[in-house]
């Protein structure tokens, strides 16, 4: 779908969409939990629909509502070939788990996702005595259990979401685990899993984040969970507000151990007038100037930090391009040509990532099928100089399917 965006001063409350994150974190943990676990404040985005499908595939019975998801567990196989769809988390997480049972399992995907390589889900798993095999280091994964516990080393420099995966996963083996990381980014993400982990009854022990001790023969205790807001959604809206708006953002936790809260640091450094409460952020249009930011614990940010220092003047320093390589799209490549397209120059120098502000143009412009691109583009519309039209906005369904919605609720003129 294309959609076209004209120029607009937006002014509201907008609620933050649900962690999806969290959510499809809370789906893994009430999978393995006997009895019935809610998820309360559920979200309901494209890749957590496809945690909850392979949920139910893997003998979980799913009853979403509006505002609630229940999820019995059960440890009884009923599909053996699970659609991750295109969720990197998904693929990752429930491929250690999918590893617990005594089945060959197959593990497939769709676009983006079959781009990625799964080469350390592999190795991992083979450490571990599971039977695992891709296609030429892609998908499928074919995966025999059961895991019985052990030890493997894996490198985190790509994803921590494998780790979170094996966190979920080795409590429920025979022996015990432990698992040594190397280079690990985006060490608060893993901390949402020691968290959720802990709610259902499940210990971890983490030393310095680069060896983790897992006891076997541990038990899942059925949990009601809530999902809290998304900060990498939430993000997005923010910026929209500080280009060209007053917005205040409802249903963000002041204290989430979600990495990308720190949009708040990167907002105040381009010195945007913003105002947090407990769980509302106020933020209204001024005078933007040029930032330096670290996005190496939250590259999801790029895309919204881009958009700010598209307005900023002078050249913004962004760091953290190689966590950009495997995600949807070659998403810093993807970022410089679709700005480009809008007049905003970017330059790429190994891991920094230099936008010199100015004042975007109307364009027609491609989301690449990623959903960051396309938020980030049309947060960018608000304040260019004619509409930008954006080809395949559809995407932003992966993680924020109301998007385009709470940016009318507020004022953005939107065209489909």
């Amino acid at each position: 779908m294309e959609r076209y965006l004209e120029p607009s001063i937006i002014k509201g409350t907008i609620k933050a969409p649900a962690s999806k994150s969290m959510t499809q974190r809370a789906i893994a943990a009430a999978l393995l939990a006997d009895g019935q676990s809610i998820i309360h404040n559920p979200s309901y985005c494209d890749d957590s629909l496809a945690a909850m499908s392979i949920a139910v595939g893997l003998g979980a019975r799913v009853e979403p509502q509006v505002n609630e998801l229940k999820i019995n567990g059960s440890a009884i196989l009923k599909e053996p070939k699970l659609n991750c769809g295109e969720s990197g988390l998904a693929i990752r997480m429930f491929s250690p788990i999918a590893a617990l049972y005594p089945a060959e399992i197959k593990m497939v995907g769709s676009n983006s996702l079959k781009k990625r390589p799964m080469f350390m889900i592999e190795e991992a798993l083979n450490q571990l005595g599971v039977k695992c095999t891709s296609s030429g280091g892609f998908l499928p994964l074919t995966i025999e259990g059961p895991i019985v516990g052990g030890f493997c080393e894996i490198d985190g420099s790509v994803s921590s979401q494998l780790l979170t995966g094996l966190l979920m996963a080795l409590p429920l083996a025979t022996g015990n685990s432990e698992i040594r990381v190397n280079n690990l980014k985006s060490k608060p993400y893993i901390d949402m899993t020691i968290q959720i982990l802990k709610s259902f009854g499940i210990t971890v022990e983490n030393k310095d984040y680069n060896l983790f001790r897992i006891k076997g023969n541990q038990k899942y205790v059925p949990h009601s969970y809530i999902v809290e807001g998304d900060w990498s959604g939430a993000a997005f809206l923010l910026v929209a507000g500080a280009i060209n708006g007053q917005l205040s953002v409802s249903g963000l936790r002041s204290d989430s151990m979600q990495s990308d809260k720190s949009i708040v640091n990167a907002l105040e450094k381009a010195g945007a007038h913003i105002i947090s409460g407990e769980d509302q952020i106020d933020i209204t249009r001024s005078e933007l100037k040029a930032f330096e930011f670290d996005a190496t614990e939250s590259p999801d940010l790029f895309p919204p930090l881009v958009a700010l220092a598209s307005y900023c003047e002078g050249k913004s320093t962004i760091k953290g391009v190689s966590r950009l390589i495997y995600k949807e799209s070659d998403r810093a490549k993807a970022i410089k040509e679709e700005f480009g397209k809008m007049g905003i120059k970017i330059e790429i120098d190994d891991d920094l990532m230099y936008v010199i502000g100015g004042k975007p143009q109307g364009a027609r412009v491609e989301s690449h099928d990623d959903h960051r691109i396309a938020m980030a583009i049309a947060i960018t519309s608000l304040g260019a100089s004619g509409k930008v039209s954006i080809r395949d906005s559809q995407c932003v369904a992966k993680s924020y399917p109301g998007f385009f919605d709470d940016l009318r609720h507020v004022g953005a003129i939107v065209h489909e």
